[in-house]
């Protein structure tokens, strides 16, 4: 089983590639740090040595790079299952946000998993069979202050998956929505949150890996979890 994975070398990424490297056949990653890809391949291969890792750095949020690396992933075999989930987040209202911080959003968290998915499509749907995931948020559906771009780049995300799931039906091609609420990740680390009132990454990984293993007539439309005592 092939695994392609975005923003694989940190947090829920991460997380995701440990996860599907149980019995995966092949992983291939991108990221922008070459030195955490190749930890995390070390990583992986102590889990399951079987498993080949490859991996590309690159800015996603640059057209070019991000269609390159689909190519790149077509070159290595048939995806099986495509993990949408680079994404960065930058705290802002609208009113007085950074003039190209909805550019920034836009290109990162919708326009890099637009790219790839389409790249990766034209070899997966010949096979009639295969899932894409793409890792939205809360923010997707929930709007709240300080979310500025941020909030509309996943609801836009959110509104791209939906609409692949329509299209992709008569073609075998599964695809799920995640929309985690707050999850420890580095980002959260200094912020005085304790870790114990959110999610751990590997939350949302089980739970992705678990929608993938369903029989080929089940498909989990939408993942939606937040924190047991609610989102902060």
């Amino acid at each position: 089983m092939n695994i392609v994975i975005t923003g694989a070398s940190k947090g829920l990424g991460k997380a995701f590639a440990l996860e599907f490297a149980k019995d995966a056949t092949q992983l291939v990653l991108c990221a922008r740090n070459k030195e955490e890809l190749e930890q995390l391949s070390t990583e992986i291969n102590k889990i399951n040595p079987n498993c080949i890792v490859n991996f590309k750095i690159v800015d996603v949020s640059i057209k070019k790079q991000i269609i390159d690396f689909g190519n790149f992933c077509n070159d290595l075999g048939d995806t099986d299952i495509l993990i949408n989930n680079a994404g960065t987040f930058l705290p802002g209202s609208i009113y007085e946000e950074d003039e190209n911080q909805l550019e920034k959003m836009i290109n990162t968290n919708l326009y890099s998993a637009y790219h790839l998915t389409k790249t990766i499509l034209a070899k997966m749907m010949p096979k009639k069979k295969g899932h894409i995931f793409n890792i939205c948020s809360i923010a997707s559906t929930n709007a709240y202050a300080n979310g500025g771009s941020y909030s509309i780049s996943k609801f836009a995300l959110l509104g791209f998956s939906k609409n692949l799931r329509e299209e992709l039906k008569p073609h075998g091609i599964k695809v799920t929505a995640v929309l985690p609420g707050a999850v420890y990740t580095n980002s959260w680390a200094g912020s005085g949150v304790n870790p114990n009132r959110i999610m751990e990454v590997n939350d949302i990984a089980s739970l992705v890996y678990a929608a993938s293993k369903l029989s080929p007539q089940a498909c989990v439309d939408d993942i939606t979890i937040t924190p047991q005592q609610g989102n902060l």
